[in-house]
């Protein structure tokens, strides 16, 4: 297998409690994540990266039930957690997803992995610097990489962040996909229930079509422009790991 996806998923989140289980459209957030993420045509393999926490039980017995394979590591070392599923099922490349993205979507994933090919680089991403909707990022970078920033990774923000190293590292070659028009502002991730309330909104306006796509995305942006509003005061929050 060439590209293995490892979604970065647990339960015990410090601001959403619990998010990546919540309901949308009678299905979990990580089914839809999941489910999306699954029409890319250059993923070989879906893996979930969660912890080992008794908190995260019920996240593993319902990828048992969905049948979407895992795999349980260290929940404050996510770069470790990384390396160790990465050794397990013998990814050469990886893509980074996390959890809280459910409108991730398959399209722009598939072209950070030809950017990523195309440029010849040990790191590509959609989000250094960022132009699409947050919430809408995928990271892909090899194996090597990986090692090589557990090796130098010694503050908080480097084990947590996985990437953090890669994108600062003057050995290490980077490319960036770039939207044709800059939707940074717009704010689809979930860490807050405001966020929860707008990405509800969001798959409740396709109805039950979660495989909607990012042309429909930015329609309804351009349509609904207040809708986006309702939790564009928390973009102040937001830390970004350059």
């Amino acid at each position: 297998m060439k590209y293995i996806a490892i979604v970065q998923a647990r339960t015990n989140s410090t601001r959403l409690r619990n998010k990546v289980m919540k309901k949308i459209l009678n299905k979990t957030v990580i089914e839809i994540l999941l489910r999306r993420l699954s029409k890319s045509k250059l993923i070989d393999k879906i893996i979930v990266a969660t912890t080992k926490n008794k908190s995260d039980d019920k996240l593993v017995n319902l990828l048992k039930k969905l049948n979407f394979d895992f795999y349980r590591g260290s929940e404050k070392n996510v770069l470790k957690r990384y390396l160790d599923a990465s050794k397990k099922y013998n990814a050469k490349y990886i893509v980074r997803i996390t959890a809280d993205n459910p409108i991730i979507e398959p399209k722009i994933v598939d072209n950070v992995i030809k950017l990523f090919e195309k440029t010849k680089v040990d790191y590509c991403t959609n989000e250094n610097p960022p132009t699409f909707p947050q919430g809408l990022c995928a990271e892909v970078f090899s194996y090597k990489a990986l090692l090589s920033s557990l090796n130098k990774a010694r503050k908080e923000t480097e084990i947590e962040h996985v990437t953090t190293i890669m994108k600062k590292s003057k050995k290490i070659k980077r490319s960036n996909l770039y939207s044709k028009k800059n939707l940074s502002n717009i704010r689809l991730s979930l860490d807050d229930q405001k966020d929860f309330v707008v990405i509800r909104k969001v798959f409740s306006y396709f109805e039950k079509n979660i495989h909607f796509s990012y042309f429909q995305l930015c329609k309804l942006i351009k349509e609904k422009p207040n809708l986006f509003k309702i939790n564009s005061h928390l973009n102040k929050n937001v830390i970004r790991y350059y």
